[in-house]
């Protein structure tokens, strides 16, 4: 924004610091005049040789004239001294705020690495100084986030598209091919890039959280994702145990039917070849509700844990799926979240497995528990 130049907040300061001083010395010869030269007498004192009393008496004109030069004297030194000091002052009290400015202006340049790091006690400028580094951590870690999840997408649309034209290719220099199979294999790339196009819709239209919130009873979410893939499970031999209270959340029904259909999905995909089970609990908490997700499958280290949250991550090969699956299922269940004002926790089991915690805020403390099992 282009501003017409103004008088600098130093200059500003250092004329009130000036002002303040002048007038307080300009107080001060008033009380002086007040209270003590009023009552020098305007004429000499004639005094009887007789009187005890003894010594020179001023008159007031006198003492007026001797006095006038010098507090106008006092009151020029104090001015100067009021400019210089509070120049110096002023100087002294805005040198953080320069360093802010400084680290503001590099911000806006695209250098978000830099800190401020101002040093000393705790005051209102150190507050503002530490809350700019953090803010400045953030925007660096979240543009970090949003370049590499630009660069992942960029990749994996690249790769149907690639592979389409590809395909077109082969068939227009081999006319005898099987169109049949040429058509099959159109469809199935044709449909992960439509569905990775949704997940990333989905994923912005999460993150700018353009959606209506209304009451939500988690508990029924989590039964209507666990019927819906509860024929997916069956045809892998996976068991999915669902047990829990009523957890009555504030959001978007679609968003979190969205959020535990991505996970019980995943559950079900990275889970043991045989014999595996997933177990989906909802609970209550003072202020809180939890959607606790957890599988059985391989072993998983707490460094691994911690990167599935990315876009287009993956811990292990999935063991049964009928979808090749676009890797932002977590990404999206960490998005969603986010917007909810909630907290996403993975943690491995030591037997193998996953287990993923969802806590949202509550909309009320102390709702009547549900069926304890379903």
């Amino acid at each position: 924004m282009d501003r017409a130049p103004g008088t600098s907040v130093r200059l500003k300061l250092t004329l009130s610091y000036a002002g303040f001083l002048t007038i307080a010395g300009v107080l001060l010869l008033a009380a002086v005049w007040v209270f003590l030269l009023r009552y020098v007498p305007e004429r000499a004192l004639m005094v009887s040789a007789d009187a005890p009393t003894h010594g020179v008496f001023p008159i007031r004109s006198n003492l007026l004239r001797v006095f006038a030069p010098r507090a106008a004297a006092v009151l020029a030194f104090l001015l100067v001294f009021g400019l210089v000091g509070g120049w110096l002052l002023a100087g002294r009290m805005l040198a953080p705020l320069t360093c802010i400015t400084g680290a503001a202006r590099a911000a806006a340049t695209g250098s978000l690495s830099h800190r401020i790091r101002l040093q000393g006690r705790k005051d209102e400028f150190r507050e503002l100084a530490d809350a700019f580094d953090t803010m400045l951590a953030r925007l660096e870690t979240h543009v970090a986030e949003q370049r590499r999840f630009a660069a992942n997408a960029s990749h994996e649309l690249r790769t149907p598209l690639a592979i389409s034209k590809a395909l077109l290719d082969v068939a227009r220099t081999d006319p005898h091919r099987d169109a049949g199979e040429l058509i099959d294999r159109l469809h199935a790339v044709n449909t992960r890039a439509i569905d990775l196009t949704e997940a990333l819709l989905l994923v912005s239209r999460a993150e700018q959280r353009s959606f209506t919130r209304e009451p939500v009873d988690l508990s029924l979410v989590a039964e209507e994702a666990t019927e819906t893939l509860l024929p997916l499970a069956e045809k892998h031999g996976v068991t999915i145990e669902t047990r829990g209270d009523i957890t009555p959340t504030i959001g978007s029904p679609a968003l979190l039917l969205q959020l535990t259909m991505n996970l019980v999905h995943n559950a079900i995909a990275h889970n043991l070849p045989d014999q595996g089970t997933v177990w989906v609990t909802t609970s209550i908490r003072p202020g809180t509700v939890v959607l606790a997700v957890e599988n059985t499958g391989e072993k998983l280290t707490p460094q691994l844990v911690l990167t599935l949250t990315e876009p287009f991550r993956r811990g292990t090969e999935r063991i049964h799926t009928d979808h090749a699956g676009v890797g932002l299922g977590l990404a999206i269940v960490k998005t969603i979240t986010q917007a909810h004002d909630g907290t996403l926790t993975l943690t491995p089991r030591p037997a193998g497995g996953m287990r993923v915690t969802v806590e949202l805020p509550a909309t009320s403390a102390g709702s009547p528990p549900g069926d304890p099992a379903r």
